[in-house]
């Protein structure tokens, strides 16, 4: 979320690789909002990202991520 000088604050720009939530037990939705919110709007992952989101996500069971695409 851009903040008041229309910049990204620093859980949006580094995400998932280093800001994560305090509760463990918000970790799996976190990254099931997380990921529903880059499929939805198209936006890139990069290898970290990525490798972090599926660290945290190989320990939520086999839920799938359920997401609608962005109007274009």
């Amino acid at each position: 979320m851009a903040g008041a000088s229309g910049q990204a604050g620093p859980a949006v720009r580094l995400g998932p690789r280093l800001v994560l939530p305090p509760a463990p037990g918000a970790l799996c939705r976190y990254v099931s909002e997380w990921t529903a919110t880059k499929l939805r709007w198209d936006l890139a992952v990069d290898a970290a990202e990525q490798g972090r989101l599926l660290d945290i996500a190989a320990g939520c069971g086999t839920d799938t991520v359920a997401y609608t695409p962005a109007p274009q």
